[in-house]
């Protein structure tokens, strides 16, 4: 369930939106001037919300590797550490 309230009301009902949130799972959806700005919700369903994006990070990140592992297939580690060893040297000379 998904409530909407103003920032100002929030102020004045605070202890009785907070136990809503807490005991009873209720959303809170913040708004200021009518635009919603935040949101409540309980602390179970952060940390379910945290750990998917951590995985969606985690799965961007592997993507990533992925993609830079086919694109330097070609290449031997050699060729790789060449290329490294010459751009550090370049940049030491600056």
């Amino acid at each position: 369930m998904q409530k909407v309230i103003g920032v100002t009301e929030l102020q004045r009902r605070f202890r009785a939106v907070f136990d809503e949130v807490a005991k009873r799972g209720v959303f809170y959806v913040l708004t200021r001037g009518s635009r919603p700005e935040a949101v409540l919700i309980p602390y179970e369903v952060f940390l379910r919300f945290m750990e998917l994006e951590e995985k969606e990070v985690l799965a961007r990140f592997d993507r990533l590797l992925a993609r830079m592992a086919e694109r330097n297939a070609a290449h031997s580690d050699e060729e790789i550490a060449g290329d490294v060893e010459r751009a550090l040297n370049e940049v030491r000379q600056r």
